[in-house]
Order: structure tokens, then C-alpha cells, then sequence
């Protein structure tokens, strides 16, 4: 990466809910000599989102405001260009995210994002991966909420376990938060494209390379009793072990052979109906256009809540791992998932692929793949928790 870049990160979108957030958090923890620009293709927004950054740090005052737009794709070379790093907060990404990527891969610019979408995840690999090999970006989805929590904590938890053995890990999510409009809107699309969905998926896997020699699979379980945790195990087919599963193909400490479980934990047995029917009434409404349009009026994109209801936010994931006759408990967990974590994950992702000493990777990888430990010890660093519960 060329050091005489201007910028060692560049943050587009922080003008709307998360990325102000994001925006906060930067100008709050960033070291003094990070040399870092707002873009956006709003000035006025862009200028008030720095006048409320100066009042967190004097030096946001001078931050450069860069305009740009998804639409157009010199504005987002030129940032591409300026950058080592650029952190992008603008969805839905399936809608809305491809130019980006393209030009981050084209300028060797590395990139991450907050997407939760499969769809968008597999058609930026299938369009951009060879090409940001080629030129040594790095481009690292899911940097939020999905799927760092998840990709971290299984990765946390292989580490527990001994080495060369056959691994099993699954991870159990709770969380009291309110969802973002943003991930509501991504949600309802994603739901929407699912023939799309599915077809970039089956491109993608008949393009990847086999692997050799070792094993990556899902654990098969339906729902469940739990009665070591006191409630039940619900599938969770979002992107989130998808993303674990490419962790543990691309690093061999995975061992020869690892299967990984995910799964939403309810404490009553009330919402092992609930939470399913909730989940396909809201697929079945996202088929057809007149119902989906409907569903994406009730919540604005930008919306989220006061800082006080984020304050009484909270998520845990659970990670039971078993292997080489060893068993282990660990836990994830964290304040308001959508929002201050999400902000604190994207950011200290961003300030990882800028600033820190990391494996020599290229191409769509993953944030485990990507950054491993160094993102680790930022996370931990920051407050968000990484525990060992129970060794065995």
C-alpha cells in the first residue's frame, strides 16, 4: 500500500445513523496522528457531521470532507485512490454497495463494511476477488454485529481447544436490542432476492477451489433443548456461519476437520413458535413488490433509537467447542449490538487494516482471516468481552 496516500482512512456514509456513530467513535479513539476524511455526496450533511465531531475532539474540526457517490463511479476512484482504507456504512450493499468495491479493488484500496447479506457477499467475490488479489486489497465484509462477534468468538474458541484434532464449535446468540432500520431494510431486501441469493451462491461455490485435505461442514440439528444453558437452540441461517465456515477454510488451525452449529438461544419455549412463524411471515410479505414496499415504509432506513434505549442494550453469544477429548465454554458479549458495537466493530476494523502489523492476505477474506488476533486484542482492548466461562 502506497504510504504517500493522503488519507490512512476514509469514512463513507457517516452523515446517516450507524455511520454517525461510527463517525463518534473515531473521533473519540483514533489516534492523534491517524489521518482520516469524512465522504459522502451530501456537503451540508458532510459539514455538519464535522461540526458535531469537533465538539468530541478540537482536531475533527480539520477533518477533510470528501464529496462522492455511489452513482458515480470517478467520485469513488478518486477516494479509492486517496485512501489506504476505506469504511463504508451505505446500504442496503445489494442495492446500493457494488461501485465501491469495484473501485477499492481496482485502486488496491483495502475496504470494510457493516453488510449482513449473502447475496451481496457472494456477488462481490464473484465479481471483485480476483482482482483485488491481483492488486493486494483487501476487502472485508461483515464488520459488525454480522459477523464479527460470530467469526472472533468461534476463532477465540478454536484456540482454546489442542491443535490438529477435528474441532466441533457451535455458537448460541441472545441479545435485548432494537434493530436498525438499516438491517431492517437489508433484511426485507435480502428476503426479497432470494432467487438472486441463491444464484450467486451456486456461482460462487462451483468457481472456489476445493480444499484439500481437510474438512469444513455444518453441524446438522434442528431445534433443540439445551438443558446445560435452561432453553432452547433455533437455527440461524444468516450469513453469519457462513462467514465462520470461510474462517475455518482459509486457517489451518481450524483443524483437519471442524463443523460449526449457529443458533438464536430463547429462554422460553414460547418463542420456539414464535420467532420462526415472525421470521417466514416476513419472508412470505418480502416475495411480492406491493407487500415488500409496505414493510419498508414502517422503518426508515436512518432511524435507530435514543441513547438511552442503546444503553440498555446488550448482546452474549455462547461458544461451546469440543475436541481432542477437550471441551470448552466461552462468551462474546457486549452493549447495544446494532449501534455502539457495531460502530466500535467497524471502527476498530477500519484502524486495524490501517495501522496494524497483519498476515499477508488479498481478495474478499474474512475478518478472522484478515486481522485474527491484532482485531482481537483491539475489541478486547476497547471493552467488548472475550471470556473463557468453562475448561475441560
Amino acid at each position: 500500500m502506497e504510504a504517500s496516500r493522503p488519507y490512512d482512512l476514509v469514512l463513507f456514509g457517516g452523515t446517516g445513523f450507524t455511520g454517525g456513530l461510527t463517525a463518534e467513535y473515531l473521533a473519540k479513539h483514533a489516534p492523534s496522528d491517524l489521518r482520516w476524511a469524512l465522504a459522502g455526496r451530501n456537503p451540508q450533511k458532510l459539514e455538519a457531521l464535522r461540526e458535531r465531531l469537533q465538539g468530541l475532539a478540537d482536531d475533527a474540526g480539520q477533518l477533510e470532507l470528501l464529496q462522492a457517490d455511489m452513482t458515480d463511479p470517478a467520485s469513488l476512484k478518486r477516494v479509492a485512490e486517496s485512501a489506504r482504507v476505506v469504511v463504508t456504512t451505505v446500504g442496503p450493499y445489494a442495492l446500493h454497495g457494488e461501485p465501491l468495491v469495484a473501485a477499492c479493488a481496482e485502486a488496491g484500496t483495502d475496504y470494510c463494511d457493516l453488510t449482513g447479506e449473502p447475496e451481496f457477499v457472494d456477488r462481490m467475490w464473484n465479481l471483485h476477488h480476483e482482482r483485488a488479489t491481483e492488486t493486494g486489497a483487501r476487502l472485508v465484509h461483515c464488520c459488525g454485529f454480522d459477523s464479527i462477534p460470530h467469526d472472533l468468538g468461534a476463532y477465540f474458541t478454536v484456540q482454546q481447544l489442542p491443535e490438529g484434532v477435528p474441532l466441533k464449535v457451535e455458537g448460541f446468540v441472545r441479545a435485548n436490542a432494537e434493530f436498525s432500520g438499516g438491517t431492517f431494510h437489508s433484511a426485507v431486501n435480502a428476503f426479497g432476492r432470494a432467487r438472486q441469493t441463491a444464484a450467486e451462491g451456486k456461482r460462487r461455490r462451483a468457481k472456489e477451489p476445493r480444499l484439500e485435505g481437510r474438512k469444513v461442514r455444518s453441524v446438522k440439528a434442528g431445534i433443540r433443548r439445551v438443558s446445560a444453558m435452561g432453553g432452547y437452540a433455533i437455527p440461524l441461517p444468516t450469513v453469519d456461519p457462513q462467514i465462520v465456515k470461510r474462517s475455518a477454510r482459509a486457517l489451518e488451525r481450524y483443524g483437519p476437520d471442524f463443523s460449526y452449529g449457529h443458533y438464536v438461544f430463547a429462554k422460553k419455549a414460547q418463542t420456539v413458535v414464535t420467532l420462526p412463524l415472525g421470521v417466514g411471515t416476513l419472508f412470505a410479505l418480502a416475495q411480492l413488490k406491493p407487500t415488500r414496499d409496505l414493510l419498508l415504509k414502517t422503518k426508515g432506513a436512518g432511524d435507530g433509537p435514543s441513547e438511552a434505549r442503546r444503553l440498555k442494550s446488550w448482546f452474549k453469544v455462547r461458544f461451546v467447542g469440543e475436541g481432542g477429548g477437550e471441551r470448552v465454554v466461552t462468551e462474546v458479549r457486549g452493549g447495544d449490538p446494532g449501534y455502539d458495537e457495531t460502530a466500535r466493530m467497524l471502527a476498530e476494523s477500519g484502524l486495524c487494516l490501517a495501522l496494524d502489523d497483519l498476515p499477508e492476505t488479498a481478495g474478499q477474506v474474512t475478518t478472522a482471516q484478515a486481522m485474527g488476533d491484532a482485531l482481537l486484542k483491539r475489541l478486547q482492548d476497547s471493552g467488548m468481552a472475550f471470556e473463557v466461562l468453562e475448561s475441560a
